[in-house]
């Protein structure tokens, strides 16, 4: 007996016929703040893009600093999008270059880091959020992005944990 799960746009999204019930994964998003994990998160999605032949987004905000009290003024130059532009095209292009053959492109948003995951996820098949994880116990917790992610995204979800460093 086939069982068959029925997404909220009456796709088939599911069982255990072959060829019957599974959508294939063309994109992959997976959201990328310059951490370590967020990195091995990305390696991580984009070795699964390579094997299916979907393609890899990878995402990353900016925020412009808020504060309570005087306003202290900007560093002259200081320039977060750029900051962030930097960090993703050092990351993206030897993820890139390492994987020729699987599309990874990048994208830059202003905003906070949920939101702006939460809404790349409307247009993916899987969104990809690696999570830090602080020892033992808050290890178990999934971090403020990772949470409202998987509670607001309009994809599968999948929270990725590195767990080749110290526990």
């Amino acid at each position: 007996m086939s069982q068959t799960d029925v997404g909220a746009t009456g796709e088939e999204v599911g069982g255990d016929a072959p060829g019957r019930g599974h959508r294939e994964v063309r994109r992959i998003v997976v959201g990328v703040d310059g951490s370590d994990t967020s990195v091995a998160a990305l390696g991580w999605a984009t070795d699964l893009a390579s094997r299916i032949g979907a393609s890899i987004e990878a995402v990353t905000t900016w925020q412009w600093p808020t504060g309570i009290g005087p306003v202290i003024p900007f560093p002259e130059g200081y320039d977060p999008a750029g900051d962030a532009k930097t960090m993703l095209d050092a990351i993206v292009g030897p993820v890139a270059d390492r994987y020729g053959s699987t599309e990874v492109t990048g994208r830059i948003v202003e905003g906070h880091p949920a939101e702006a995951l939460v809404e790349a996820s409307q247009h993916a098949d899987v969104l990809v959020v690696g999570s830090r994880g602080h020892g033992e116990f808050s290890g178990m917790l999934l971090g403020s992005v990772g949470q409202h992610c998987a509670t607001h995204a309009d994809c599968p979800v999948t929270i990725y944990r590195d767990r080749s460093g110290p526990a």
